[in-house]
């Protein structure tokens, strides 16, 4: 059974920092696609970064220039730093790994206010 644990979120001031952390049991990141998702409240669950197993990445627009996806093959852990947060980002994190999709984690509370 896979397990995908989120991590690292909290409180933040807007143009404050969080690295994310998403360590998994029952699959390997390292022979996988990953991505994070986000879901605020009243919203739909969103992509926000995803990185293919050749290393490709793509980040939403609104994410662009401030997230960064990246893999550590040898803890089998995947991380979100993101920078320079805005109040939009306020959302719950998700990872996730394809193909095989588990299911969502509890997912790791990020809110940016003042």
């Amino acid at each position: 059974q896979v397990q995908l644990v989120e991590s690292g979120g909290g409180l933040v001031q807007p143009g404050g920092s969080l690295r994310l952390s998403c360590a998994a049991s029952g699959i390997a990141f390292s022979a996988n696609a990953v991505g994070w998702y986000r879901q605020a409240p009243g919203k739909q669950r969103e992509l926000v970064a995803r990185k293919s197993i050749a290393g490709i990445t793509n980040y939403a627009e609104s994410v662009k220039g401030r997230f960064t996806i990246a893999k550590d093959n040898a803890k089998n852990t995947i991380y979100l730093q993101m920078t320079a947060l805005k109040p939009e980002d306020t959302a719950v994190y998700y990872c996730n790994t394809y193909p095989a999709r588990p299911e969502w984690g509890q997912g790791t509370q990020v809110t940016v206010s003042s």
